[in-house]
């Protein structure tokens, strides 16, 4: 998604505030310390987690027409494999350029076959240009280190990353863990039930959720919360709307697939946080050719004071308005806090 700014861009803008984003471009693609890959969904992953996803990639796709479509293609996509060993890095329009489109957004077969060598690990994959997907030998971004590390059974790999994610979310429900690396449920309740009785989890009760919990032991509790962010839809933090609607009274649904008509708050709606509740949401879109931070609706939650999130938010809107290079901040009327944000803004 670019309406904004690239979606894996702004996580880090909600938790640092206007950086170089370049730097993040240098730790991914030249440090080679993240890596592309289907971790909750398309994703950049930490790259010491490569060996814990290998069972991921030696198992079945999880999208059962590419299963089917790939063992119909096996030729194709060895021979594909083998021109991108060979004279990779290369884009699906370079081994291509043709325009016959398949059904799944569009993809040829060719494009189908580099993805789903790239769901296997038989290629890599990394971003140039405008953000065209690029497939490669996995050496051209992973390390030799992380290559050579040892393969995990899988079993130990999934105790592994849910204890990753418990330790993200400090304490959640089966499914809260489960979501966050995309597991199936069953198996990932029993798993965590092991990891409590080992320790590496405790079971917790949690007053108001239904669903037993679990903590990791490393959760602290902290004195204060003073965050102040606006919030990418893609963010971690956002990734299982029940939890957020158990924890924040605060729901939430992406609106970008719905027609317009039937749209609540708007195309590309980020959440806003202060201390430790969300207050608010705005429709965000960056116009680049007027050079402008369009909100083109602006919501308070019930019970606020919508002068002091209209202050708040207006600043958190200007930083980003100096972080993408943008002039000016245009503040349009729809939405119950939109009359206090446009005084704000101004």
């Amino acid at each position: 998604m670019n309406v904004l700014v690239r979606a894996h861009y702004l996580p880090f803008f909600s938790r640092l505030g206007p950086y170089d984003r370049t730097l993040l471009d240098t730790y991914v693609y030249e440090d080679q310390e993240a890596f592309e890959y289907w971790g909750h969904e398309a994703s950049l992953v930490h790259a010491e987690l490569h060996p814990l996803f290998r069972f991921r990639m030696s198992g079945d796709h999880q999208w059962s027409e590419m299963r089917r479509w790939s063992v119909e293609q096996q030729k194709l996509i060895d021979e594909i494999h083998t021109t991108v060993m060979e004279r990779g890095p290369l884009s699906a329009r370079e081994l291509d350029g043709s325009s016959n489109k398949g059904p799944w957004w569009g993809w040829g077969n060719t494009k189908r076959s580099l993805e789903h060598l790239y769901y296997r690990g038989r290629v890599g994959a990394f971003r140039r240009g405008n953000f065209e997907k690029v497939y490669c030998d996995p050496a051209h971004v992973l390390s030799a280190a992380v290559l050579a590390m040892p393969t995990p059974t899988p079993a130990d790999a999934m105790v592994a990353l849910l204890e990753w994610a418990a330790r993200a979310h400090g304490v959640g429900t089966a499914g809260d863990l489960a979501d966050y690396f995309r597991f199936p449920i069953t198996p990932t309740r029993a798993l965590l039930e092991e990891m409590a009785g080992s320790g590496l989890l405790e079971r917790v009760t949690i007053d108001g959720w239904k669903d037993p919990a679990y903590r990791h032991p490393d959760a602290k509790l902290p004195r204060r919360v003073d965050a102040c962010a606006l919030v990418s839809p893609f963010d971690s933090v956002m990734w299982e709307r029940s939890r957020i609607e158990r924890l924040y009274g605060f729901e939430y649904r992406i609106e970008i697939y719905v027609p317009p008509p039937k749209r609540t708050y708007g195309y590309y709606v980020l959440p806003f946080l202060l201390g430790d509740r969300y207050v608010g949401r705005v429709d965000l879109k960056a116009e680049r050719t007027k050079s402008q931070l369009l909100v083109q609706a602006a919501w308070a939650e019930p019970g606020v004071d919508k002068k002091e999130v209209a202050a708040r938010l207006a600043g958190e809107l200007r930083a980003m308005t100096d972080w993408l290079g943008l002039d000016d901040v245009v503040v349009k009327q729809r939405g119950n806090l939109a009359a206090a944000l446009r005084g704000a803004a101004r």
